[in-house]
Parts: structure tokens; sequence; C-alpha cells
């Protein structure tokens, strides 16, 4: 269970969240806030994932949406999976994973549906080269196309980019985005742990690196820039990011914000 109030706004967001079975999970998600509809929405949804294909019934209270959603991942069936092959039976390694995935919805109170479908293709841990995902969208009703590709460029570094077309409007959006992360120092305890196995001979395990912040900025074809700093000091955890607009010099900062969060 979750809860979290916004001050001095006096929005209050909730999250119920349970594991029913080993592949099914009940997810309950409610807003209140005097500026929506009916002064708030819960939005509940079903999951079920059991490697090969996974599937997702949705509610939501505004307008009474009904959803259902559902992904299938191409390749072996990880379930049947042999966990020690033999010389005579050897697997070949699978290096990627190819997923075709749709959803349907439609709203009860307003009479209005909607569909979508996507492919998605990401490499697997054994993958030799850099990790990366790429994906397709496609809502046929709306005429939108999205494709994403993002890549890590290394440990801490992330890049990614977005290109959106509309083949009604023929309208399109390019945007590019990275992400920075900030890790601590473990050089010292990684010589300790390396000394106790040593010592004692027995399997320790290392530390995770810990995160205390990362850095996430994006840009798109018409200049606009948002940078975004997400931090930790103990208990308090706070975002700072700003909105740029490098056309406009005489107004280049649309917005500044600031959000601080305690955790106990």
């Amino acid at each position: 269970m979750y809860g979290r109030v916004f001050l001095p706004q006096s929005r209050l967001e909730a999250l119920y969240l349970r594991r029913l079975t080993p592949t099914r999970q009940l997810r309950i998600a409610a807003v209140s806030d005097s500026n929506l509809n009916n002064g708030g929405t819960i939005l509940a949804l079903l999951q079920n994932d059991v490697g090969k294909y996974s599937t997702e019934y949705m509610y939501s209270t505004d307008s009474a949406l009904m959803g259902l959603r559902g992904l299938y991942n191409f390749g072996p069936d990880p379930r049947n999976a042999p966990t020690q092959p033999t010389a005579e039976h050897q697997v070949e390694p699978v290096h990627g994973r190819f997923s075709a995935g749709a959803e349907l919805y439609y709203g009860l109170l307003n009479k209005s549906g909607g569909v979508s479908t996507g492919l998605r293709f990401t490499t697997l841990p054994d993958h030799p080269g850099f990790p990366y995902t790429m994906t397709l969208t496609l809502n046929p009703l709306m005429g939108n196309l999205t494709s994403t590709y993002a890549v890590k460029a290394g440990s801490n570094l992330a890049l990614c980019s977005r290109f959106d077309f509309n083949f009604y409007s023929y309208e399109s959006e390019l945007v590019l985005g990275c992400e920075l992360w900030r890790r601590r120092n473990t050089a010292d305890i990684d010589w300790a742990v390396k000394k106790l196995r040593s010592d004692w001979g027995q399997p320790i395990r290392s530390p995770d690196d810990d995160v205390p912040g990362v850095l996430k900025a994006r840009v798109d074809q018409d200049w606009r820039v948002g940078v975004l700093w997400e931090g930790r000091i103990k208990e308090l955890l706070f975002t700072l990011g700003a909105s740029l607009d490098l056309k406009k010099r005489e107004h280049i900062f649309r917005s500044v914000g600031l959000e601080l969060q305690y955790s106990s």
C-alpha cells in the first residue's frame, strides 16, 4: 500500500498492489482532486504474466472505461527452457526477443473506443553488444505512428530517441533524450569484500552500486529542452527540473519546478 498527499492543493494519491498468484497481480490506483471530474478517479488493473505471453484487464471510473491488453513473446518458452543442457543437446544462445501486442478499450459513458497495436525487439542479457530496445506502435483510428530506439551506451549512460508521425495531418515530431546516473565510489567496499572472501573462503555477496542521483535531459526538433535532476539525501527525495525554449532568447526559461518527498 502507498499514499501521497500534495500540499497546498490537497491532492491525494493512493495505490494498492497485491500478488494474487505467482503469475497474477492486482493493482488499484486512486486519485482524489477537486479539479477532476467527480472529485477523483479509480483505476483497477488485473495483470497476468506467464513469461511467454501476458494479459491485462483494465477498468477506470473515468467515463466507465474498460480495456484489454495483450503481449506475446516469440521464440522459446522460458517455462520449457532446459536448466542444464547436455553436450548432445546444446542450445543455441538467444540474443534478442521479438514481441507483439495490442490493446482495445471502450468508454461506456461517452460511447467511444480505440485500438492500437505494437511491436518490440529487445536484447537479452547474453547479447554481446550494447543492450538496446526498439518499439513501433500504431493507432489506426487516430493515425498516430510512434517509433522509439533506446540503447545503454555505458554503465552510467542511456540514450533514446522517439519519432511521431500522423497519417491524417502529416505532422511529425522528433525527440532525443538521455539519462546519466551518478554512482557512489564503492572501491573501498569492494576491497573489503574481496579480503573477507580470501580470509574466510565464503561466498560473500558484493553490495549493489548505490545511485544517489540521475540526470535526465530531452530536446525536440523545435529546440525545446527539458532538464531534470532526481536525487536523494537520506530519507529526503527531491526533483529539480527546468523547461527551456532556445528559440525565444528573451524568454528562454519556460518553467522551473522543485518537488520534495520525505519517505520514512
